[in-house]
């Protein structure tokens, strides 16, 4: 009688260097093949913000009260929707069922994952600051570098929250349906309509957990100031560490489907 043998299950432990990289190149060849979702990622955000630019032609300042904090979540927006979409997409056809059949840990995965997303993200977030500071004429105080990484940070954000909530929809359209839920209140409620400290108290508390409102809040910062603030730094802080904690989040819901 044959005895069948089990496959491994992932293993805990946290990071292999070798996996994570082998996953991340995985990815980046699969969206290498898919040009329409490296349009997204690369060109929209830059079209959007050159299109509001020529929205308010007629009013340069608003565009410099604003540019900035576009910049920060319009990269948030296009990475949570391809992240979502592509991660829900590997879940649906089986391929992260086979890879968790592997002797591999699930933060080989989810780093693995962040790691080509991430990638994407530079590129991404450099066109965008270059779009908007040296082709638009941007007006900011303060290094263009920190928007720069205030839009990275922000990038990777959006990143993560499309690999956590791809495990709670069954469908692309599904994955879609989040955004009104993930995306739109934080949109909403960030400071970008109005100063958060002249919403209704209760919005305003809401906004104070939300880590949009510390990317608006931090690409701001760079608006006005010549020289690193502290609340620059706190807001940095808040959405790299808000990234973090979801990203751990998306470790604990990968599991396999099957035994």
């Amino acid at each position: 009688m044959t005895t069948r043998t089990a496959l491994p299950a992932p293993t805990g432990r946290a990071l292999t260097p070798s996996r994570t990289a082998a996953t991340a190149a995985r990815v980046l060849r699969q969206l290498h093949h898919d040009p329409r979702t490296i349009a997204l990622l690369l060109i929209v955000p830059g079209a959007m913000i050159t299109l509001l630019r020529y929205v308010f032609d007629g009013a340069p300042d608003t565009f410099d009260a604003i540019g900035a904090s576009l910049l920060g979540i319009f990269p948030l927006i296009t990475m949570f929707l391809v992240t979502s979409i592509a991660t829900l997409r590997e879940r649906t056809s089986g391929t992260l069922e086979r890879l968790l059949a592997l002797p591999l840990g699930k933060g080989d995965l989810i780093a693995g994952y962040a790691l080509a997303f991430g990638a994407i993200a530079v590129v991404q977030s450099a066109l965008a600051t270059a779009v908007s500071v040296w082709l638009l004429g941007l007006d900011v105080t303060g290094s263009p570098w920190l928007l720069l990484l205030v839009a990275l940070l922000d990038a990777l954000l959006g990143t993560a929250l499309g690999l956590f909530v791809s495990a709670f929809a069954a469908s692309e359209f599904q994955a879609v349906q989040f955004m009104p839920a993930v995306i739109f209140p934080q949109l909403l409620l960030c400071g970008l309509f109005i100063p958060r400290d002249q919403m209704q108290p209760a919005l305003e508390a809401v906004s104070n957990v939300l880590p949009m409102s510390y990317a608006v809040d931090g690409m701001n910062q760079v608006l006005h100031h010549s020289d690193l603030t502290g609340d620059f730094l706190r807001d940095i802080a808040v959405v790299a560490g808000s990234a973090l904690l979801v990203l751990c989040l998306g470790a604990i819901t990968l599991r396999r489907r099957t035994p």
